[in-house]
């Protein structure tokens, strides 16, 4: 199975960026789904999560109001949409797929990973 994330790039401070992360319909309509980021020299770190339905969802204290999670049913993509990036937000991002909701993933959560896809926040 694979999860295709995409959207990363170089932006300065205060810029957005919006990733996307598309998956097989079977996997994309249970459980629920989220991001990780890893910076250099640093372990993976949860950053947000959303249900199959879409109902629930959550972030992490350091990007709320900053990062929203959503997803598209149609597309099978959920998407992390970045504003007022900063210089800490700099990382590889992984989309995740888990067979269950939870506000909190932990690696060992997750079934299926995507690729990463670096975002490069400049000062």
């Amino acid at each position: 199975v694979q999860l295709q994330a995409s959207g990363g790039g170089l932006v300065q401070a205060g810029g957005s960026l919006r990733l996307s992360c598309a998956a097989p319909g079977r996997i994309f309509s249970s459980g629920g789904m989220g991001w990780f980021r890893q910076a250099p020299g640093k372990a993976r770190e949860f950053v947000a999560s959303i249900s199959s339905g879409g109902s629930m969802s959550a972030v992490i204290d350091s990007v709320k109001g900053r990062f929203t999670i959503s997803r598209d049913t149609a597309k099978s993509t959920m998407y992390l949409q970045m504003n007022v990036l900063k210089p800490d937000d700099t990382a590889i991002y992984y989309c995740a797929a888990s067979p269950y909701y939870s506000n909190k993933y932990f690696p060992s959560d997750v079934a299926y990973w995507g690729r990463g896809t670096q975002v490069t926040v400049s000062s």
